[in-house]
């Protein structure tokens, strides 16, 4: 049974969780322990030493990874871990040239795969009939976002750290010729994964307030959300102060991101490339 916080622990969670909000009506943690310190410290790395990861720790990562939920156990995500530089390279020029890409021990791409459970009927002379179906691909989906994020907290458990790349999914068909994708497998989004250069130093950013994505028995949408919307948008702006960047805050950073298709790095057409891929949507 968990042991209520003790004071030191206490101010320490509540430190952790003003970090991540920057309001002063953040949470106050009546429990705290290790992993919530792992959790709340999570942070974005685009900077690595030139370091390759310690022998098994990717299949540790890994392990972790397979340890998470998996929707009725079909386990439809697989990963390809890429560190051959030249490859490394090529899968950088396809997420529009990103350093990190390059730059990384690993890159993981993490992959809804139905293939797997196609071959299987196949072998066993079975129909497969439900793979082509909106729910299965997105069973992919979420297997393989569940996944890597156990794996992000598991890499960071051990020094290290990672940033996910959606990039990915702009040229689909040329990242599938690149990892030899068979047909029903899809790369969902990249990661970067190495040892996080401490010259560079990455904050962690903040997020919404609870009163916008926690809702208790019905969605509201009112002044709750609106005021934490708000909030972020000032307090992002800080954040891009500290870090270097443009002072856009968050909602005209957002809004930009679905304007239209125009704003989409060629993901727009992501439906007729699934298909050029063999993933049919019914």
């Amino acid at each position: 049974m968990n042991k209520p916080a003790t004071d030191i622990e206490t101010l320490k969670g509540a430190a952790a969780i003003f970090a991540r909000y920057r309001r002063d009506d953040s949470p106050k943690p009546a429990h705290w322990n290790e992993t919530l310190d792992l959790l709340l410290a999570h942070r974005s790395h685009r900077a690595f030493l030139p370091r390759k990861l310690p022998e098994g720790a990717l299949e540790t990562i890994i392990a972790g990874a397979q340890s998470a939920s998996t929707s009725s156990n079909l386990q439809v995500w697989s990963v390809v871990a890429v560190e051959d530089q030249e490859r490394k390279n090529r899968l950088a020029d396809l997420a529009g040239g990103q350093q990190h890409i390059r730059d990384c021990a690993v890159f993981l791409v993490w992959l809804s795969d139905l293939a797997r459970l196609d071959n299987l009927a196949k072998l066993n002379g079975r129909e497969a009939g439900a793979l082509p179906y909106v729910e299965l691909f997105l069973t992919g989906v979420v297997d393989a976002a569940l996944a890597a994020q156990n794996a992000v907290v598991a890499l960071e458990s051990l020094g290290l750290g990672s940033v996910y790349i959606g990039a990915m999914r702009n040229k689909p068909l040329e990242v599938a010729k690149e990892l030899n994708l068979p047909p029903n497998v899809f790369g969902v989004f990249g990661m970067a994964v190495g040892f996080p250069d401490p010259a560079v130093e990455t904050g962690v950013k903040p997020r919404l307030g609870q009163g916008a994505v926690l809702h208790r028995e019905q969605y509201q949408w009112g002044e709750a959300q609106l005021d934490a919307i708000n909030t972020l948008d000032e307090k992002f702006r800080d954040f891009q102060k500290e870090q270097g960047l443009p002072e856009q805050g968050w909602i005209r950073q957002v809004l930009s991101r679905v304007r239209g298709p125009d704003a989409m790095s060629g993901r727009h057409k992501l439906k007729e490339e699934l298909a050029a891929l063999g993933v049919e949507l019914k």
